[in-house]
């Protein structure tokens, strides 16, 4: 089988759920050395994202452009609501997603460090000379414009922030903070450990919503900041929880 062929299959397997190297090395009769040079070229191509042992699609994944004009007004009011908890002269970390991005439109002029994995955040502040901005290195996911990997995750392990503002794909019913991209969570939890605060930033349609991994629970949060549509239950359990909700 052809290299180029080869691939067409690996992507197919891969589509069709997440896959290990060892498998796909089985299934096509060569090395897994072979099959992770594979996994690079499509990964730097764009078709897939490897995580720890295999890869996985990514075509069923929005794109971030698609994403971003979802519920905007809603992750403005959150991005503006979030802004104002940051001080001049602090330092904050900057999660990947489209809310983290209105976070990051908001801080234009300010005089704040800001350390990100979200590329579309470090654009929107580059020609911010106020603004220190840290770019946190490693394998780039062009899909939904962020930076992963090991090299990210050490570099986290060496920073520390005044505040985290993070996003997640749901909170579940148990109020956990839950995530359906895999690669992602490693960065997740890395700010949370990083930062002196936490800043959950999700909008009313992420309650309930399911994921594939745990990000943490409410006893890892400070803040939600979400909007007027999070269901009132949830907000309560929140609250309890000793997470401090903030309605935008």
């Amino acid at each position: 089988m052809l290299a180029a062929q080869r691939r067409q299959e690996i992507l197919h397997a891969v589509r069709t759920g997440p896959a290990q190297v060892g498998e796909l090395a089985a299934a096509f009769g060569v090395s897994e050395m072979t099959v992770r040079r594979d996994l690079r070229n499509l990964e730097r191509d764009g078709k897939l994202t490897r995580v720890h042992g295999g890869a996985v699609s990514v075509a069923t994944e929005p794109s971030f452009a698609e994403i971003v004009v979802e519920r905007l007004d809603q992750k403005d009011r959150i991005g503006a609501a979030a802004a104002a908890l940051v001080q001049d002269g602090q330092t904050i970390m900057l999660d990947i997603g489209t809310t983290t991005l209105q976070v990051a439109r908001h801080l234009r002029g300010r005089q704040v460090t800001v350390i990100t994995s979200n590329l579309a955040a470090y654009e929107e502040l580059l020609p911010e000379a106020s603004i220190e901005l840290i770019l946190l290195g490693g394998i780039v996911r062009r899909n939904y414009r962020s930076v992963v990997g090991v090299l990210a995750e050490e570099a986290l392990h060496q920073l520390r922030a005044d505040i985290a503002f993070i996003g997640a794909s749901g909170i579940e019913e148990d109020l956990a903070v839950v995530d359906t991209t895999m690669v992602e969570v490693p960065i997740k939890r890395a700010m949370l450990a990083a930062a002196a605060r936490t800043v959950l930033l999700v909008d009313g349609a992420k309650f309930g919503m399911r994921g594939i991994v745990r990000v943490c629970g409410p006893a890892e949060i400070d803040v939600l900041v979400t909007d007027s549509e999070a269901p009132l239950q949830a907000r309560a359990a929140l609250a309890r929880a000793g997470v401090e909700v903030l309605t935008a």
